[in-house]
């Protein structure tokens, strides 16, 4: 890529009409650069990233549960079939609660609330897929150095390069990375986790640890994706491709008080054993346990993707609770769309403008439905537990309910 000093003026290639530095190379960076490629042919793109490009990226265990809708993203980028062999379909989704107080009231005795989406219902072929980072991120990754290498004066991948600081400029933004460089844009993709970022505007603490790993399961049924509210808070089991030796297994994301954690002070048996107890029998037997991991929850999101010339997308906007499972796709959403406003202006600004006005809806649901849940297992209101399982009760016996929200979770509010 030829370098913009603050020497160099745009007009000086005159084939090339918007300058755009993408800062991160996770999925939601690379997805937006291979979509501008593909969609803006007269956009130089410029991929920033602290990872050297032959660091082993495609070996990052960490778990991502993509959307249908996320999943036809990468369709269209032609790199689901690389990921989709090491992934594992959603086929359903079931979400229930854990001893309800007075679900005599409600639902019987004998049952415990409980909501079942499957994609046949919805007719559709999955809900979603689970897929480790590595599993996401290397084909991502591959085929941006192959487009980088078809055009490498209107493409380049700059890995191994830490962006130090952004600085506004007239019409555009000065990326520092060693040497400073103007750009028409900059995105921001780079997140992290709610413990090692900075502020924002909008933050919220919810004292709960995630503790994550990986299960071994006996039983139960393939390809469900199973949401589990407990005293303590949610836990889910994402399925995961069948291990080496054919074992079914699951990635687990466990929520707990911080400030009181029950997990901590367990051995590895003593937490199989408690698993076993907080999700429904037609799970399956929990058998096996890895080591667990523990992260902090929080809400940490910025009120506007725009600022200037810098757009920030991904966990570099807004960082959710997990309960959902949705970050990732909101981030995918968020460059997708982007790259299809400034397909549609060729002013930068009114793209800016509207992707800021056509994205609020669908970030601020989103946004609002993890906040209330993630602080709902902290409130101590007599009832609140029954209120939550009638709300699951009247979405199963509520089709239309119950795929409408299964529509917003596959792709977001239209």
């Amino acid at each position: 890529m030829t370098r913009l000093t603050k020497t160099t003026a745009l007009h000086d290639l005159p084939e090339l009409s918007t300058a755009i530095a993408v800062v991160g190379a996770g999925p939601v960076g690379l997805t937006l650069a291979l979509q501008a490629a593909r969609l803006l042919p007269n956009a130089r793109v410029c991929v920033f990233d602290t990872r050297p490009a032959d660091a082993p990226v495609a070996a990052d265990a960490r778990t991502l549960a993509l959307s249908l809708g996320s999943v036809q993203i990468l369709e269209r980028l032609k790199v689901w079939p690389r990921i989709a062999a090491n992934a594992m379909p959603i086929r359903a989704v079931h979400v229930s609660q854990q001893q309800p107080a007075l679900l005599g009231l409600t639902v019987g005795s004998d049952r415990e609330p409980a909501l079942h989406i499957r994609a046949e219902d919805e007719r559709v072929p999955q809900l979603g897929a689970v897929a480790s980072y590595g599993a996401i991120v290397a084909p991502l990754q591959h085929a941006w150095f192959a487009a980088c290498a078809a055009e490498p004066a209107r493409l380049a991948a700059r890995f191994g390069t830490p962006v130090s600081a952004l600085k506004p400029v007239p019409g555009g933004v000065e990326v520092d990375a060693g040497v400073a460089e103007r750009f028409d844009l900059a995105v921001v993709a780079e997140g992290g986790v709610f413990s090692d970022q900075a502020r924002k505007a909008v933050t919220r603490d919810y004292h709960q640890t995630a503790w994550v790993g990986t299960v071994t399961l006996a039983g139960g049924e393939r390809g469900v994706a199973y949401e589990r509210f407990t005293p303590n808070g949610p836990a889910a089991l994402l399925p995961l491709p069948d291990g080496p030796d054919g074992a079914q297994r699951a990635s687990l994301v466990w929520c707990v008080p911080s400030d009181d954690d029950p997990v901590a002070p367990l051995d590895d048996t003593q937490r199989l054993a408690v698993l076993n107890t907080l999700f429904a029998q037609g799970t399956g037997r929990l058998v096996g346990l890895s080591r667990l991991k523990s992260f902090p929850l929080g809400l940490n999101a910025e009120r506007s993707l725009v600022a200037g010339r810098t757009v920030r997308i991904g966990n570099a906007a807004q960082t959710l609770h997990p309960v959902a499972g949705q970050g990732l796709n909101l981030g995918l959403r968020d460059a997708c769309e982007l790259v299809a406003q400034l397909g549609r202006h060729a002013d930068i600004d009114t793209a800016l403008r509207r992707i800021q006005w056509q994205r609020a809806p669908d970030r601020w649901a989103m946004i609002a439905a993890t906040d209330f849940l993630a602080r709902s297992f902290t409130w101590q209101f007599p009832g609140l537990s029954t209120l939550r399982g009638l709300g699951l009760a009247a979405l199963q016996v509520a089709p239309p309910l119950k795929s409408l929200l299964a529509r917003q979770m596959m792709f977001g509010r239209r």
